[in-house]
């Protein structure tokens, strides 16, 4: 299935291990998409690679180090990747950061680095990259939501209030640019093994029994990050021409 044969895609998060991002690189490239993977993490664009090198795809693969939360590093990488692929088809902002903390004990230097990477790297990379994206005329812009924006996870206030965010950042620009041919979509991800979900960094007397709802209603656990990643190639493509403007809970019915 090549449902991205001669497309260009831009993603960011890609090159966190056992990441959605990456799997989603994977993915893409497996469908014949070309692809810009980009991370603030040099050594897991190197793993990405490897994989894709593994895979048979890494001719179609170019890596960029990347700060999403950096305005200028933003500016000048999206402009790279554009001119790297000849324009841009797809963006999947995969890029994002989990922590937490009791709220009452929060500071606001915490607060501010969850908005600037999760909330304001995802505006900025959707920013820089909207006028090649629309120039296409069927664009694509698939944002990270979370479980956690709409379901009480304790403990991850502030990283809820970034994920819900961008579900609205989301549900905004996919009317403003709706008859330009952009479709904007979000994937709310919840009950995924991946780098991120397997250290949370919750208090050291967090109350366990609060976390009692996240276990997967399907029954066989957490599912890896290659679930999230063909949900995302369905959205990103033509199978999802008619998809914008919402989000999908990809969680094995947690919060059925």
């Amino acid at each position: 299935m090549n449902r991205f044969e001669g497309r260009r895609v831009l993603i960011t998060g890609a090159g966190s291990g056992s990441g959605i991002g990456q799997a989603t690189a994977r993915r893409i490239l497996a469908e014949g998409g070309a692809v810009v993977a980009a991370d603030v993490v040099e050594q897991g664009l190197a793993a990405t690679r490897a994989l894709a090198e593994a895979d048979g795809t890494a001719d179609r693969l170019v890596t960029a180090v990347l700060d999403i939360a950096d305005e200028e590093a933003v500016r000048a990488g999206v402009a790279d990747a554009v001119a790297t692929l000849g324009g841009l088809d797809a963006l999947v902002n995969a890029a994002g950061i989990l922590r937490s903390s009791h709220t009452a004990q929060t500071t606001l230097e915490f607060w501010n680095r969850l908005l600037a990477v999760n909330l304001t790297g995802t505006f900025l990379v959707t920013r820089e990259a909207l006028p090649a994206l629309l120039a296409t005329g069927r664009g694509v812009v698939v944002n990270f939501s979370s479980t956690s924006a709409t379901f009480a996870h304790p403990y991850m206030a502030a990283y809820a209030a970034t994920k819900g965010g961008i579900q609205s950042f989301t549900h905004a620009i996919a009317i403003e640019y709706a008859k330009q041919g952009l479709r904007a979509v979000c994937v709310a991800p919840g009950s995924i093994a991946s780098g991120m979900t397997s250290n949370p960094g919750l208090p050291a007397d967090a109350d366990l029994s609060l976390l009692g709802k996240l276990a997967p209603a399907l029954g066989q656990g957490f599912a890896g990050p290659e679930t999230v990643a063909g949900v995302i190639a369905m959205l990103a493509s033509d199978d999802g021409a008619f998809v914008t403007g919402t989000e999908l809970r990809i969680d094995g019915g947690t919060h059925a």
